[in-house]
């Protein structure tokens, strides 16, 4: 898969896939993205104290990586488990420029991320324990439970596969009680399908200067 780094507006990197005319992040700023809506919307939201995350699609590694910084900043015990299709070669990983955005102490942990093996768990550190599995996600039966679901698929007209009532309903189902799902997709009909499912939804404030609004689902 053919695959470009762009420099986006808050000058953090993405990457941009031409075949699905299709970018992993906001290019009105990818840090500023993954920061408003994994962190500040969701591991902040939850307050368990060892919270157990979903990540649908693992991607750069750029949600994990501001995951850790909170983690250690709070110091909870996190149980991260990420799911991804289409594992992004060290190659290109080496050339995004997260490490020099975050934390010098963070920065350290963004190639072990990468380097961690697949399909078993792995201490990056002390509050970060790192479960990635290669699979494809609209064929996995899910049977663990989840304090906070960060659905970072690509956009419903790129993958409209990750964006099914079948989907979310799993996705409610393997909630734990108090749980939360959030999304950057804010359309009409994504967010019916998370009501249909039973999540009671919030619309929050998008990032700034990006999204107007994103979604917050619940399982009360």
């Amino acid at each position: 898969m053919e695959i470009d780094i762009q420099k986006t507006a808050d000058g953090s990197q993405t990457l941009f896939v031409p075949s699905l005319e299709e970018h992993y992040h906001s290019i009105k700023g990818a840090l500023t993205e993954s920061q408003h809506i994994f962190i500040h919307m969701g591991f902040q939201a939850c307050k368990c104290e060892e919270p157990r995350i979903l990540e649908i699609g693992f991607g750069t590694g750029l949600n994990a990586l501001l995951t850790i910084e909170e983690a250690e900043k709070t110091q909870r015990k996190t149980h991260y488990t990420s799911l991804e299709r289409f594992p992004l070669s060290m190659e290109i990983i080496q050339q995004l420029d997260y490490p020099k955005l975050v934390q010098p102490q963070t920065a350290a942990f963004y190639l072990p991320l990468h380097q961690a093996p697949w399909n078993e768990w792995h201490e990056i550190t002390s509050h970060f324990r790192l479960k990635k599995v290669e699979c494809d996600f609209t064929q996995l039966t899910i049977k663990e439970q989840y304090d906070v679901i960060y659905y970072d698929a690509f956009a419903p007209e790129k993958q409209p596969e990750m964006w099914t009532q079948e989907i979310f309903n799993q996705m409610y189902e393997c909630l734990a009680t108090n749980g939360i799902l959030v999304t950057y997709c804010a359309k009409g009909v994504v967010r019916r399908m998370l009501q249909s499912a039973g999540f009671t939804v919030e619309r929050l404030p998008g990032p700034p200067n990006g999204k107007r609004e994103i979604l917050r689902g619940k399982r009360e």
